[in-house]
């Protein structure tokens, strides 16, 4: 019987499938486990839980032992069939040993050919691990052994130390953490399949590898369950019923199902293994372990299940086991293109620096440039991905950055009325409402008064309030500048260390990247001082004409609710519905001008008046500015000064000859008239008209025009003043007279000499003076 389940194991494997085990115990055999989970088998119980007589009984190979001592390091038994018996043990140094004592353990190794020598051997592998009956040490070491033989199935499994409850004289607190943490190590593999071995002995559910698998594995997908010592149960008793249950996968289920073995007792302890396979057989042949199926019971099935259940594993694992190695692989070789060629000599030293230097310099180009093709880059959705686009990021700090300056740039922001806001959350920045800051400016002005005039402003109060405003400009500025340092900076970082390792990394930046970067940054502040100099002390000016466009609109909104309010208050019936139509004139009225009005169109068009020009617009504020008292009294005697004399000036112009004639500059004829140089005529008056006509007289260099006649009589009618209503007047007093010719038409021309010639009859033209030709 043994020997036909030997067979059936044997049947199970083809040659693919033993080579495929054989390539993964070479992997193991060389440390890769250290650096990738290789698919196995592993024996997990707690102490005493029989899981060495298990390993045994697969094996067919006794490990010496005592009763009183447990497993005190992780050993691994590789089964393979072969022609000859041959059994090789050597120890596969911890992670954490050093280098001398990792050479040391490498050294150790042995191959036997029978299996007399085997317990001398493991007692001697033992005390080279530093481990000994007394000393209760663990050790992290892995003690392999290579077991090969005609009657050897193909399996690979691992033993490892018992769970220990409490401690004790030969275990202490730091053994009993130790076992803890190499047991849940090798669980937590995903590609290890967990043998959970249980003793019948005790209560499975106060047993601790089945709490631990549970954590470890919460569906049971990779743990198969093996009962041990199920002679121990009283015949018919509620315990041997309870562990039958287990084992039918109805207590504590697991994919892979339940194993149940009976292991030599300690009558049975010098049994050969035939004798042992003999009264297994006999003890599941009665009672109700008949009744179980035979595949889940015994140590040959157990072989084949366990044989069947790795090659799975492996097979399922080889994909991913694969990606893993070639990622470690890339890994690798990325690390060690890092550690760059050797550098032993200047020459090498000069040749790394200099090809770091170049690749530097072409991601630091295409970081700047913003083409991100290059595998340094990475994935833009992710953080350090992100980062490592440098002109990404300092540009998005830019559009923060001007927006903080237009939401936050402000010291105050004035606002309508009383407002119930919670303060400002600018530094040192405050809400106010327009009545209280127009009342400080207000102070101000009293405090700032110049040579402005009366109701004017002294220029220099607007940079004073600039000042005020632009308090926060620094500290937003000088936030945004170190933001956009420290961006650069860690790109830095990030570039050197994907080109470098990491030694060569930290010197880079400890000794030439950070001490470059520090005086970067107080070269940018000392300019950033610089630029915010004009702003801090110097008079504000702007040459956007949004400027005055912004001020005209808000003018014109605060018109628009003073409007709204004024004709909400005369229609008060309407006055919360700004859109409805305001009726006015009514039909009783004189005027015959009747009909409605939208509130939002009346005030459009009463505000609405823009202009660009900054000049222009400074022109208008300058005469559309409070005027004083003084100015609109003299303006007020000067529109009446100028209406008496258009009325006096419209009666002389009835009495006035009408002649054709040319018009004469006055003022330049007295000022060549020989006599009376200093005398001042005025012409506004009868009396300056005779003066002028004797000033002509008297000269006698003019030569008169052929005859003279005296002014026609004034007409009946109203004369036509708009010419004289329309032309300027200036400090002269304007005055008129015509000297007519009946001669020719060529004598109506103008002639040397005469003054003021105009056809006769036609209406007199405004009286203004052209030059007198003395020639």
């Amino acid at each position: 019987m043994q020997m036909a389940a030997q067979d059936q194991t044997h049947l199970l494997q083809s040659s693919d499938q033993l080579k495929l085990l054989d390539e993964i115990d070479k992997l193991r055999s060389q440390g890769i486990s250290h650096y990738v989970s290789l698919p196995q088998l592993i024996v997990c119980g707690d102490q005493s839980s029989g899981k060495s007589s298990v390993l045994e009984a697969i094996s067919g190979i006794t490990f010496p032992a005592k009763d009183n001592l447990c497993t005190r390091f992780a050993t691994e038994v590789i089964l393979r069939k072969a022609s000859a018996v041959s059994i090789a043990v050597r120890i596969i140094p911890s992670k954490l040993r050093t280098p001398a004592e990792e050479a040391k353990l490498k050294e150790f190794g042995a191959t036997l050919h029978n299996l007399a020598g085997f317990a001398p051997l493991v007692e001697k592998a033992k005390d080279t691990m530093g481990i000994s009956d007394t000393s209760g040490a663990f050790s992290n070491d892995v003690l392999r052994v290579e077991i090969s033989g005609p009657d050897r199935p193909q399996l690979t499994i691992v033993d490892l130390p018992g769970l220990i409850h409490s401690e004790n004289k030969l275990q202490s607190a730091a053994d009993v953490t130790l076992v803890w943490d190499m047991v849940r190590g090798y669980m937590d593999n995903k590609r290890s399949i967990v043998l959970a071995v249980v003793s019948a002995k005790n209560d499975y559910a106060n047993q601790a590898v089945l709490k631990l698998a549970k954590e470890v594995d919460s569906e049971g997908n990779r743990t198969l369950g093996v009962i041990t010592k199920p002679d121990t149960l009283s015949v018919g008793s509620e315990s041997e019923a309870g562990f039958v249950s287990l084992s039918l996968n109805e207590d504590i289920h697991f994919r892979l199902g339940w194993h149940i073995i009976r292991n030599r007792n300690y009558e049975e302890r010098n049994a050969s293994p035939e004798s042992r396979n003999a009264n297994e057989s006999a003890f599941f042949a009665r009672g109700v372990w008949k009744d179980l199926p035979r595949t889940m019971v015994g140590i040959d099935s157990l072989r084949a299940r366990l044989s069947k259940v790795l090659l799975d594993q492996i097979k399922a694992e080889l994909p991913a086991l694969v990606d893993e190695i070639q990622s470690n692989l890339e890994d690798c070789e990325t690390k060690l293109n890092k550690l760059g060629s050797k550098r032993t000599t200047l020459g090498e030293q000069r040749l790394f620096l200099l090809h770091i230097g170049q690749a530097f310099q072409a991601l630091s180009k295409a970081a700047i440039d913003g083409i991100y093709e290059d595998t340094f880059f990475g994935e833009s959705r992710t953080k350090i991905g992100y980062a490592k686009r440098l002109r990404a990021v300092v540009a998005n700090l830019n559009l923060d950055f001007a927006k903080t300056m237009r939401m936050r740039g402000h010291h105050r922001r004035i606002v309508e009325g009383e407002s119930d806001e919670s303060p400002y959350n600018m530094r040192n920045g405050k809400l106010v409402s327009r009545a209280d800051f127009e009342a400080e400016i207000m102070e101000l002005l009293k405090s700032s008064r110049g040579r402005e005039l009366p109701g004017m402003f002294n220029p220099m109060i607007v940079g004073e309030i600039f000042h005020q405003q632009a308090k926060p400009w620094e500290n937003i500025a000088k936030d945004h500048v170190h933001q956009t340092w420290e961006a650069v900076r860690v790109f830095l970082n990030f570039a050197l260390a994907s080109l470098t390792d990491d030694n060569t990394c930290d010197g880079l930046l400890r000794e030439v990247v950070d001490p470059l970067m520090q005086e970067r940054l107080k070269s940018v502040n000392n300019k950033l001082d610089e630029v915010l100099l004009p702003h801090v002390r110097g008079h504000p000016i702007t040459y956007n004409h949004y400027f005055t466009e912004t001020i005209q609109k808000m003018r014109q909104q605060r018109q628009k609710q003073e409007l709204k309010d004024l004709l909400g208050s005369l229609y008060s019936e309407n006055s919360h519905k700004s859109n409805n139509a305001f009726p006015f004139g009514k039909p009783h009225d004189d005027s015959d001008i009747t009909g409605s009005f939208k509130m939002s169109e009346l005030l459009s068009a009463l505000t609405t008046n823009k202009e660009a020009d900054m000049d222009k617009y400074a022109c208008s504020e300058i005469l559309l500015s409070a005027e004083p008292e003084e100015n609109q009294a003299l303006r007020e005697q000067l529109t009446r000064k100028l209406a008496v004399l258009k009325d006096g000036l419209s009666i002389c112009n009835r009495y006035t000859g009408r002649r054709t004639g040319t018009n004469v500059n006055m003022a330049e004829l007295l000022a060549r008239t020989p006599k009376r140089r200093e005398q001042t005529t005025d012409f506004g008056s009868d009396a300056g008209l005779d003066g002028m006509k004797e000033h002509v007289s008297n000269k006698p260099e003019i030569e008169p025009p052929n005859e003279v006649s005296a002014c026609p009589p004034p007409r009946e009618a109203e004369p036509d003043n708009s010419a004289t209503e329309n032309q300027p007047i200036s400090g002269d007093m304007w005055g008129s007279f015509g000297i007519a010719s009946k001669g020719s038409k060529k004598d109506k021309k103008k002639k040397k000499g005469t003054l003021g010639f105009f056809e006769e009859g036609s209406p007199a033209p405004a009286p203004a003076l052209s030059t007198y030709d003395w020639q």
